[in-house]
């Protein structure tokens, strides 16, 4: 967006993050009622519209808890083709319970999937099916204010912060950065893997948290490159010219950074955040493939994108192409980790103490 593009929709901005912030107030005064559960509820959210890393920060949550307590995950299922509440299973499709759900079913079998875009029957419908759970992770919760979370994570792009953005629809924000106070911590994500502590202070200072919050800053992982498809040499080629990216996430940045180190050439496909890919789609991918003047070429698509292609009526389109998926996992830089971990476990711990009490 052009900077005089978004002078001009200032007043619309301003009007937008008003009417954000006269609902907060409302939940505030409790005109409004956020429902509290006798559980541990731990949402991760962010200020923007998509794009700062939640699901591997879910999936960094679910490793630390899972081995010692019951988790469950419960999101809107953004991109779904059905409403309500649904327990996932393995017969869940992309469309019955959305892209980013269906990822997280498919890496933990022991986790249980929920979406419903009213959270606060999401989380009672799971209790009364699973009365076993002690965990709940609120994926993209930030602002769904009727659920009112035991511990509070909010998420911003280092290369974004909350503090340079501005509401919609001149900016991303979904409110006023003012908002970030209601958060219990605070996670800086996609820094870079070498982190100056003057960087850090930097960003603490432009941040301004409470003295009651706690940043943390976090990095990308990058596991090594898999076959999609079964019928491709599923070893990833240590010479290749050229690397077709194609994806339909919010923000591709780091990942076209990572592949650039590993070929001559990214040529980049770029769709909407979880974009509902057709057949005519992968024909231009195909094409595109097929286009690069090389021999010594292959395509490369994330996690969360493979999770939309593998439906009935794309089947196995691209199966005798040489496809790659790109994992991603997150950590934290020097004695970030120890402290995060630390202050998450000791939330459940004494949420389940209490608990039992009462």
């Amino acid at each position: 967006m052009t900077r005089i593009l978004q002078v001009i929709l200032l007043p619309v901005s301003l009007c937008y993050g008003l009417a954000m912030m006269v609902r907060n107030f409302l939940f505030d005064l409790r005109v409004l009622p956020s429902k509290t559960f006798n559980r541990s509820v731990i949402s991760v959210g962010n200020l923007t519209f998509g794009g700062t890393g939640k699901t591997p920060h879910i999936e960094y949550l679910i490793r630390l808890l899972s081995p010692k307590s019951m988790v469950a995950t419960l999101s809107r299922g953004y991109g779904r083709k059905s409403s309500g509440f649904i327990l996932a299973s393995k017969r869940s499709g992309v469309k019955y319970i959305g892209d980013e759900p269906l990822q997280v079913l498919k890496k933990f079998e022991e986790v249980k999937v929920a979406v419903d875009e009213k959270r606060s029957r999401g989380i009672r419908l799971l209790l009364e099916k699973h009365p076993e759970l002690n965990v709940i992770l609120l994926d993209d919760a930030f602002q769904h204010r009727y659920v009112k979370p035991g511990l509070s994570i909010l998420l911003t792009d280092y290369h974004r912060l909350y503090s340079e953005d501005w509401v919609l629809p001149s900016g991303t924000l979904r409110e006023f950065s003012s908002g970030a106070g209601r958060a219990d911590i605070i996670v800086v994500t996609k820094t870079p893997r070498i982190f100056s502590p003057i960087t850090r202070r930097r960003i603490i200072e432009e941040l301004k948290p409470h003295n009651s919050q706690h940043i943390y800053f976090s990095f990308i992982k990058y596991l090594d490159p898999v076959p999609v498809f079964d019928t491709i040499n599923p070893e990833f080629p240590v010479k290749v010219t050229n690397i077709l990216l194609f994806t339909g996430i919010a923000n591709d940045y780091p990942l076209r950074e990572h592949l650039e180190r590993m070929c001559s050439e990214l040529v980049v496909m770029k769709f909407a955040d979880h974009h509902p890919y057709t057949v005519k789609d992968l024909e231009s991918i195909t094409r595109t493939y097929h286009d690069l003047p090389t021999q010594k070429k292959l395509i490369v698509t994330t996690e969360k994108d493979v999770m939309r292609l593998k439906t009935p009526e794309l089947g196995t389109y691209l199966k005798n192409l040489p496809l790659f998926c790109v994992s991603m996992e997150i950590d934290f830089h020097g004695n970030d980790k120890e402290k995060f971990d630390n202050e998450i476990l000791r939330y459940v711990k004494q949420n389940q103490r209490n608990s039992r009490v009462s």
